[in-house]
């Protein structure tokens, strides 16, 4: 019997490690230019970091390991893995292409905008380790979570890469929006709003049904709009947040 414990505590580990598998292909992708590939990865560790979490509370197999070893993976996979996909997104808006890093002839505020994009990782090593140390964030988080951050940044990559709408991208992506993205959404990542997760006690939905209802809203829109409602469903979920912290809710 002690034996099988021991197997069935690295479950979740593998699947950590899957994560930041996942998270790697996706940073590698992104600096290569393949942007669609790079959101597809990041969601897939995304997915991964869910059934660890899943994984863990199953088969009772939390360890100290396991815990560095997520945030480690989630470091990747949900902060270097969308910097790169921001710094792309940059040099896309600036230049025009895509090139490599030695190759690029910029003036010295363009490679400000370009390395402006590493406030990703950084403030997502930020959040991580206030989530580490944190006491109260066990069902549901204070300031925004990596994962959502993540996938707001992959679902541009998603977006460019189907081709649609592709002039009214060029619009959104631009410079000035990228940047003023990414420093709103890293101050969400340490703010001190609280945030809902995904994380259900009981299927009761008198006590759940700010999650019943996000998530059939999130589902309708992405059953109408596909890649291109993920922002919309990102933008719901923050400000949802952002008003039953005004209102004082407690979830």
């Amino acid at each position: 019997m002690k034996a099988n414990k021991n197997i069935f505590s690295w479950v979740p580990n593998f699947i950590t490690s899957l994560n930041l598998f996942s998270g790697s292909l996706a940073a590698i992708f992104a600096i290569d230019g393949h942007l669609g590939l790079a959101g597809i990865f990041i969601c897939l560790a995304a997915i991964f970091d869910f059934f660890d979490g899943l994984a863990a509370r199953s088969l009772k197999a939390y360890t100290a390991m396991g815990k560095e070893l997520d945030s480690l993976a989630d470091v990747i996979s949900f902060g270097l893995a969308p910097g790169a996909l921001l710094f792309t997104l940059f040099e896309y808006s600036l230049f025009g292409t895509n090139q490599p890093i030695q190759d690029i002839t910029a003036k010295w505020y363009q490679w400000a905008i370009l390395y402006s994009a590493l406030i990703i990782p950084v403030f997502s090593a930020l959040r991580l380790a206030k989530f580490n140390i944190s006491e109260n964030q066990y069902v549901n988080f204070i300031g925004l979570p990596t994962p959502a951050n993540a996938l707001l940044w992959a679902s541009f990559g998603l977006m460019l890469e189907r081709q649609d709408y592709l002039e009214f991208m060029k619009l959104l992506f631009t410079t000035k929006n990228l940047l003023i993205l990414a420093i709103v959404t890293s101050f969400l990542l340490i703010s001190g709003i609280p945030m809902f997760s995904f994380k259900f006690k009981n299927a009761s939905f008198s006590q759940n049904w700010y999650r019943y209802l996000f998530l059939l809203i999130a589902l309708v829109l992405f059953i109408f709009f596909n890649v291109y409602s993920i922002p919309f469903i990102f933008l719901i979920y923050i400000l949802s947040n952002i008003v039953f912290y005004l209102l004082k809710y407690k979830f």
